[in-house]
């Protein structure tokens, strides 16, 4: 009886990870579609802008995002060690700043991608589009906050 309510347990609990994950996954598809749609409004791209671009946009994120996750599991790794040398914290210290160059990178490649679709003015539409949208968010996030925080 021990052995079966272990399992039920079980099952219950991973059900209940894949339904969290399958959630976390729905609401990241959600904020990239508003992500990318608030893009569009904020430069004025038609629609056939619009299809040229967010193919290109979207690979752009997954390489920066990949890069950044890098960072964040070295950091993380360290972080688990229970005794990090100075060279441990050196080199996850040394990750996170390398991210930020990663990313320069990344989106100075993409940027001569973009210019082939996107007018000049668009072009600088697009980084403001990008800060306007980090602001609302972090915005959001602090308002988000306060309510649970006594």
């Amino acid at each position: 009886m021990k052995r079966f309510s272990l399992i039920a347990l079980a099952i219950v609990l991973l059900g209940g990870i894949a339904h969290a994950q399958n959630n976390n996954r729905q609401w990241t598809k959600e904020m990239l579609e508003y992500k990318h749609d608030f893009i569009v409004e904020q430069t004025g791209m038609t629609q056939a802008q619009r299809d040229k671009f967010m193919p290109i946009y979207e690979a752009m994120e997954n390489e920066v995002f990949a890069a950044n996750r890098a960072a964040r599991d070295q950091a993380k790794q360290m972080s688990s060690n229970k005794k990090p040398t100075d060279q441990d914290y050196y080199n996850a210290a040394r990750a996170i700043s390398q991210a930020k160059v990663k990313e320069g990178e990344i989106e100075g490649r993409y940027f001569e991608k973009f210019s082939k679709i996107l007018s000049k003015k668009q072009m600088f539409l697009l980084k403001q589009a990008e800060l306007k949208f980090r602001k609302q968010m972090l915005s959001k996030g602090k308002k988000g906050n306060k309510k649970h925080n006594p």
